[in-house]
C-alpha cells in the first residue's frame, strides 16, 4: 500500500457563527483519487481551500508529508508548491499567451530554467491536445480548452497532490467530456487527487474512494465507489443520489 501523503485531523472551519467544516478527519494516500460529493453548501470547496491554505482554520490540523499546512505559516510558499489547485473559473492571465501562463510560476517561484520549463509545458500541452495553441491568448480558447490549460499549469509545478474544484461547472455540456478525459488520464498515470464534482458518472468512474459530506461532516465514506453509487449505506446519501435519477417510477 502506498504511503500516507495527506492527513486532515479534526478540522474546523467557520465564518462567524456558521460552522462550515466541523471536526472532519481524512487521510489520502499517494496515488489515490478521492472524490468529494454532497449538496451545495456542505463544505466541499471550503475543504479544498483549507487544504491549500487559502482559508484560515479554527481547529485541527492539515499535514502534507508530515508537515503542517496553514495560512501564513513560515513554510506556506514551499508547501503550496506541493499542492496544485484548479478552480472552475480557470484564472488564466488574459494578457499572456498560453505558454506564458503555464511557464510563469515554475520560472518565478521555482527558479527553473526557461528552456526546461517550456519543453515540459509543450509536452503537457501536447498530452492534452493543445500544443498548437501555445501562442494563443485565453480569449481565443473555448472554456474546455482553458480548463485543460489550467490543469497543465498546475501539473507543471510538479505538485504532490492535485485539488480540482468543480472544474466542469462553468462549461457547456459538450465541453465537459474533454476536460474529464484529461483528469481520467491523470488518474490512470497515478496522480494523487482530491476532486469536488457534481458529475456523478465521472465520480463513479474515477474515484478510489468517495466522501459524502453534509454540514461539514463526513456522512458516508466508501472505498467501493460502484457499491456507493448503487447501494449507499446511509439514508441521506440515498436521498442525495436520488436527485440525479431522472427515470420515472
Amino acid at each position: 500500500m502506498e504511503k500516507e501523503l495527506l492527513r486532515i485531523e479534526h478540522l474546523k472551519k467557520g465564518y462567524g457563527t456558521n460552522d462550515v467544516i466541523n471536526d472532519l478527519s481524512l487521510t489520502v494516500r499517494k496515488g489515490e483519487v478521492i472524490v468529494v460529493i454532497g449538496p451545495s453548501g456542505c463544505g466541499k470547496s471550503t475543504l479544498l481551500r483549507c487544504v491549500n491554505a487559502l482559508e484560515d482554520i479554527q481547529g485541527g490540523q492539515i499535514l502534507l508529508d508530515g508537515e503542517p499546512v496553514r495560512k501564513n505559516a513560515p513554510n506556506i510558499s514551499r508547501m503550496r508548491e506541493k499542492i496544485g489547485m484548479v478552480f472552475q473559473s480557470y484564472d488564466l492571465f488574459p494578457h499572456r499567451t498560453i505558454l506564458d501562463n503555464i511557464t510563469l510560476a515554475p520560472m518565478k517561484v521555482q527558479k527553473r530554467k526557461k528552456a526546461e520549463v517550456e519543453q515540459e509545458a509543450l509536452e503537457l500541452l501536447d498530452r492534452v491536445g493543445l500544443k498548437d495553441r501555445k501562442d494563443d491568448y485565453p480569449r481565443q480558447l473555448s472554456g474546455g480548452q482553458k480548463q485543460r490549460v489550467a490543469i497543465v499549469r498546475a501539473l507543471c509545478m510538479h505538485p504532490e497532490i492535485l485539488l480540482l474544484d468543480e472544474i466542469t461547472a462553468a462549461l457547456d455540456p459538450e465541453m465537459v467530456r474533454e476536460v474529464l478525459d484529461v483528469v481520467l488520464s491523470l488518474a490512470k498515470a497515478g496522480s494523487t487527487m482530491m476532486i469536488v464534482t457534481h458529475e456523478m458518472a465521472f465520480a463513479k468512474a474515477i474515484a478510489d474512494r468517495v466522501i459524502f459530506l453534509e454540514n461539514g461532516q463526513i456522512v458516508e465514506e466508501s472505498s467501493d465507489p460502484k457499491a456507493f453509487f448503487e447501494r449507499p449505506e446511509t439514508e441521506r446519501a440515498r436521498q442525495f443520489l436520488h436527485t440525479f435519477d431522472y427515470e420515472s417510477d
